[in-house]
């Protein structure tokens, strides 16, 4: 809990702290890859640094928790931290570089705002960082001691590599060693470590879109950004008989185990966790109530098309609704609206795809009755939405 000594100073400076995050998160990191730049190999992401997200993410975070602990001083908001500490430990970040990060963090802080900081305010932001961090690695913890192994990175062979939908492809892998395999949940996601060719190493996650359940098999499905590093690597080096490494599945945003209906919207690329929980209801035979939505530019867009379009006839109470921007008869046209859909009051509803269609659809769900609480969403990269922007 924060202390009655750090609370009022905390409530005092978070207005100034929030308007200077934008400067003090660049001077943290650079500060940090001056000192440690093999920090940048195989953990951060060059692409993020460069555009900017990571940055937004982290003053977001931090921004977020220091608000959260004024509304609640006396309780540590985990649930605000699980997304993070997963995507945390599907890297193996470790208990002591949370050392590093303070470090270099709180030089940042002390240069960024020499006008007004005191060892008082100091002290009292170094209090909510530790509250933070020791949250994170507590949760952490937890994450790792779940796994069947204790390797951050393992070999997996890719045997299949195959087009899905425009600028999509989809991976399938074997292990290439004897490693244990960690089941997945639906949902769920692996970070992926390749080699760029000036010999960095770069992760990113991708959601496993098929046979989570698999402990001879992943499946993850990506779309080729030509911003990125990793995509393209995958898309135009990667082939068949290569070995990639893998982490192990993690991810907060899982397919519940209840009977309640179940509502999926998504769009793009923002499909892949929706259908791997869509194969493994179809699996197991549910007979849940599922929604599928799905929003498209067209027919030949959508990556996943035949694996959703199958599991959901084999599902005897799913129905899948399709929004088009390209008008295509038969389907809806334009951009995903729940007006007008008989949405199951009790239903849980999963939202993936860009930010500004993950706002909208939750504003709907909201507007139709569906809890908050029901209301779950997947962000592809940094978390933007918790650092408020659009």
């Amino acid at each position: 809990m924060l202390s009655e000594k750090s609370r009022p100073l905390i409530e005092a400076t978070l207005p100034l702290v929030r308007s200077r995050l934008g400067a003090i998160t660049p001077n943290f990191y650079g500060r940090m890859f001056a000192a440690h730049p093999e920090l940048l190999d195989g953990l951060f992401s060059r692409a993020n640094q460069n555009n900017g997200k990571q940055q937004q993410a982290l003053a977001g975070s931090i921004a977020g928790f220091a608000a959260a602990l004024m509304a609640n001083p006396d309780t540590i908001p985990e649930h605000l931290l699980s997304r993070l500490a997963n995507k945390h430990t599907s890297l193996g970040i470790t208990e002591d570089q949370y050392g590093i990060v303070y470090k270099y963090l709180f030089e940042a802080i002390a240069e960024e705002l020499a006008d007004v900081i005191t060892a008082e305010i100091a002290e009292a932001w170094a209090e909510v960082y530790w509250l933070m961090a020791n949250a994170l690695i507590k949760i952490e913890k937890g994450l790792y001691a779940r796994q069947a192994n204790d390797s951050t990175w393992m070999p997996w062979t890719v045997v299949e590599k195959n087009p899905a939908g425009t600028d999509c492809m989809t991976f399938v892998l074997e292990p290439a060693d004897a490693t244990p395999v960690t089941v997945a949940r639906p949902g769920q996601f692996v970070s992926v470590r390749v080699t760029l060719p000036d010999g960095l190493r770069q992760c990113r996650q991708y959601s496993l879109s098929a046979d989570v359940e698999s402990t001879t098999r992943r499946v993850f499905t990506t779309k080729f950004d030509g911003g990125g590093e990793v995509s393209p690597v995958l898309h135009r080096d990667v082939q068949p008989g290569d070995v990639l490494e893998l982490s192990n599945p993690y991810g907060d945003v899982t397919l519940d185990d209840g009977e309640e209906p179940v509502v999926f919207a998504t769009a793009g690329i923002g499909c892949t966790p929706s259908a791997s929980a869509l194969r493994s209801l179809a699996a197991n035979g549910s007979d849940r109530e599922v929604m599928v939505l799905h929003a498209e530019k067209n027919l030949e867009a959508w990556a996943l098309r035949e694996q959703m379009t199958a599991d959901v006839a084999a599902l005897d109470g799913a129905k899948l609704r399709l929004w088009l921007e390209d008008p295509t008869p038969g389907f809806h046209s334009g951009f995903m609206t729940l007006k007008g859909l008989d949405l199951p009051a009790n239903a849980s509803i999963y939202v993936c795809g860009p930010l500004p269609f993950m706002k909208s659809i939750r504003n709907q769900a909201i507007d139709a009755g569906i809890p908050a609480t029901r209301i779950h969403y997947e962000v592809f990269g940094p978390d933007l939405w918790l650092a408020g922007t659009n």
